[in-house]
């Protein structure tokens, strides 16, 4: 039996640092959008490069395992020198391999990270086999076996079996955590919520939560000053459309502004831990999977378990790499008793 079997992508991914790169905002009454841009029409030099292993499927098993939890993952991979490099990461982990999936006719994910000064990140993704997961593929048995179903965003073809996959954790008693994806949300809310409904732990981030829920975060105006309040009042109405069952708790990332949590009582606000930032990608991964593992640890103190989240997503910003920087729950610890004033607050 696993304590927690994670069904997601796995790519190689290659981060590209070019100082050159700019970021472009663009502001109007109700929006503001940012965009990473380079010299149209010029060679630009790179400052920095580095390769990894990544991908949500992988993120989140390296990081339940060396939680130290028993961890099986379900992705799938083409048969090519990238799918070498992804399997040779794993020989460093605890993770079970027994449920990856290998198709020899298919080509394994692989990103380009283009990473801006700030350490924000867009990403170029050839989806590959992540979008072929078929039914037939996964392991049911396995995860009937299991405590923890995590189910990483699922692009392409790969969503069609979110259905199978959800209905087959709740008719046999498993947990759910559901990180939902855009290809998931683009179904539309109706959809979205079926899904929702079988899933103990819901985790997005404000921009998926605002596509998801069709609600728009209004940004200050001369007469209103949203950014005073704890938890902007846009974001409490997602909340509320977002969970559909009392045995909920409900996340929402906001980047560099920390994090939220509802659980239909009360509100929960954790800032960031701080610390350098080089690489954003794998923080959501870390913060997710992290939270997952600590509310059981923790039993289910959800103001805690944002906290060790936080720490750890800290520690995979600090590096290249999706699975770099990782820490442990000791560690984890160890840092937040460093760090006495570090602290959530709620609201109602």
């Amino acid at each position: 039996m696993f304590d927690v079997i994670t069904i997601g992508s796995a790519t190689m991914d290659v981060f590209v640092e070019c100082e050159d790169a700019n970021i472009v905002s663009v502001y109007s009454k109700n929006k503001k959008s940012e965009f990473m841009s380079y010299p149209y029409g010029a060679k630009v030099e790179i400052s920095d490069f580095a390769s990894n292993v990544g991908g949500g499927g992988v993120n989140t098993a390296v990081n339940f395992a060396n939680l130290g939890l028993k961890t099986s993952a379900i992705f799938k991979i083409g048969d090519d020198i990238y799918s070498d490099g992804v399997l040779e990461s794993f020989k460093t982990t605890n993770v079970d391999l027994s449920n990856k999936i290998q198709d020899p006719d298919d080509s394994t994910g692989f990103s380009i990270i283009l990473v801006s000064f700030q350490g924000d990140r867009t990403v170029l993704a050839h989806r590959g086999a992540n979008a072929h997961i078929k039914k037939t593929d996964i392991n049911f048995e396995a995860i009937k076996n299991s405590k923890l179903l995590y189910i990483a965003p699922l692009n392409g073809d790969s969503n069609k079996v979110l259905d199978d996959i959800v209905n087959f954790a709740r008719d046999n008693n498993v947990y759910v955590c559901f990180n939902a994806g855009t290809t998931s949300i683009k179904r539309g809310f109706n959809y979205l919520k079926k899904i929702l409904e079988t899933a103990q732990i819901v985790v997005m981030n404000k921009e998926e939560a605002s596509m998801a829920t069709q609600i728009q975060v209004r940004p200050d105006t001369r007469e209103v000053k949203y950014s005073e309040e704890l938890i902007h009042p846009d974001i409490k109405e997602m909340f509320k459309k977002l969970k559909v069952c009392d045995y909920q708790v409900i996340v929402i990332t906001d980047g560099g502004r920390g994090a939220y949590a509802y659980d239909g009582h009360q509100y929960y606000y954790c800032p960031v831990f701080d610390g350098p930032v080089v690489s954003t990608l794998g923080a959501g991964d870390a913060f997710a999977s992290t939270f997952c593992a600590a509310l059981a640890r923790t039993n289910a103190d959800i103001g805690k378990s944002l906290m060790m989240a936080s720490v750890n997503s800290a520690g995979v910003v600090s590096q290249f790499g999706a699975a770099k920087g990782l820490l442990t729950f000791e560690e984890i610890e160890s840092k937040l008793q460093e760090k006495a004033d570090y602290t959530f607050q709620i609201t109602k």
